[in-house]
């Protein structure tokens, strides 16, 4: 486990990593605690101490600084001597809890397949019944898994590491250099150099890790901008060090390139707000400009059906989660571009708290901020500013979603009283989607400490 930087979690996802099935001498639970809270430091060791006077072998580890953030904590983690003797390592951040089986039904890919070098598994979450974000979350990662993954893994294509529940060959790692800080995504540029090296992936998704999603909005963002940043600005990174490999063949270059990066990691935020949120609603304006039927309609529809295949049990929110995820492509083509400008926000890390069930069983008083911005560069030694903020209007809402959403509800009435070119009733659901994330009514409210 690592970035303890829970309250309640860390018992369940050390309880869960002690209770996996595997021979007590050929296993060693390592604990990489890289949390800015003492007092939290000092319940998660007193954990790991309860679990050694069980017989577990438990290691807990600490660091003088954070540099690196996570890919500093896991490059320190595989340093230590004990680790020498380890050939594979199954790693889960803070709040993922693995069945007792976890072991048993991975590791064996690895023990008979020599050239294999990751085995992936799915992510099963505890609390996408929350609210409606959670569901929205769940029906993404659903898809993402369901066929990204694992039409990767059964063409033998090239798929990225989640960051979690996955189980690595630690020669596989050592062979493609090791852990890397250079981006906000650690796991995919461990990926793409151990692909890059010859080594294969397999994702299996029959075992599932139950883990928690971010409730609130604010954290939801920070995390998606991360996620969208994070892979661009590797993108920009790695092209040249990708052209030059020697070890993998071009059509294994050209899918890295085009299909995972590019269209994957790129173009598929930019088409989606460029056409849904900017030249749809601009075209009622132009007379001249006729959008053909299965443009607007056909085609947005038939992709959309296919993708809520994924989350068969939330078929019934395909046509609100596909108005959200337009409204977070704004968001998203906003951090593809500082990921591939390298500015701005690019090394931001965000420590997101998942609220859970906490949120319903701790005194108010107890309670910090939803979201804590680590805002550093990675290879420097972090220094965590945990700032109070004050209550601005652009902290208390999303103004660019608001000016976004504000622009198509013109369009939607301008199209109504004048333009009559029919597409006012998607402009009004798709502005109206805007305004609601603008003004932040999805997800739930993070609690406030009392006076």
């Amino acid at each position: 486990s690592d970035g303890m930087n829970g309250m309640k979690v860390y018992k369940l996802s050390i309880g869960a990593a002690c209770a996996l099935e595997w021979p007590s001498d050929r296993v060693v639970i390592q604990v990489l605690d890289d949390s800015t809270d003492p007092a939290v430091k000092d319940l998660v060791e007193i954990e790991c101490q309860r679990w050694k006077g069980k017989g577990v072998n438990i290691k807990y580890e600490v660091r003088g600084n954070r540099k690196g953030y996570k890919a500093g904590a896991l490059k320190e983690g595989l340093k230590h001597d004990y680790v020498q003797e380890c050939e594979f390592i199954a790693m889960f951040d803070a709040d993922f809890q693995p069945e007792s089986d976890f072991l048993l039904r991975t590791v064996p890919f690895l023990v008979h397949n020599p050239d294999i070098a990751l085995v992936q598994t799915r992510w099963k979450f505890v609390n996408s019944d929350e609210c409606l974000l959670t569901r929205f979350q769940e029906m993404s990662l659903d898809y993402h898994f369901k066929f990204e993954q694992e039409a990767g893994s059964i063409v033998y294509s090239f798929f990225g590491f989640n960051g979690t529940a996955g189980v690595w060959r630690i020669s596989a790692i050592d062979d493609a250099g090791g852990w890397k800080d250079r981006t906000t995504v650690e796991d995919m540029d461990l990926a793409v150099r151990t692909a890059l090296k010859g080594w294969k992936f397999v994702y299996v998704g029959a075992v599932k890790v139950r883990s928690e999603l971010p409730s609130t909005f604010k954290a939801y963002r920070f995390q998606q901008h991360r996620w969208s940043c994070g892979p661009a600005n590797l993108f920009k990174k790695m092209l040249v060090e990708i052209l030059e490999s020697k070890k993998v063949s071009f059509w294994s270059k050209l899918h890295l390139l085009y299909d995972f990066f590019f269209v994957g990691k790129i173009a598929a935020h930019t088409v989606t707000f460029i056409y849904y949120c900017f030249a749809i609603p601009l075209s009622v304006f132009f007379p001249e400009i006729q959008i053909p039927l299965w443009g607007v309609v056909y085609v947005p529809t038939v992709i959309t059906l296919c993708k809520a295949l994924g989350s068969p049990s939330s078929f019934h929110l395909v046509i609100l989660w596909v108005l959200f995820e337009n409204v977070m492509s704004l968001h998203r083509i906003r951090a593809a571009i500082t990921g591939l400008l390298d500015a701005g926000r690019v090394n931001e890390w965000v420590v997101t708290e998942k609220l859970g069930d906490a949120n319903k069983t701790k005194p108010a008083t107890e309670v910090l901020d939803a979201v804590k911005v680590i805002d550093v560069e990675l290879t420097t030694p972090l220094v965590p500013k945990l700032k109070k903020r004050r209550i601005r209007l652009w902290d208390k809402y999303n103004c660019s979603e608001i000016f976004v959403g504000t622009c198509i509800v013109i369009c939607g009435f301008y199209d109504l009283f004048y333009a009559n070119k029919g597409y006012y009733i998607y402009l009004f659901i798709q502005g109206l989607a805007f305004l609601v994330v603008g003004f932040e009514y999805i997800g739930i409210r993070p609690p406030t400490p009392s006076a």
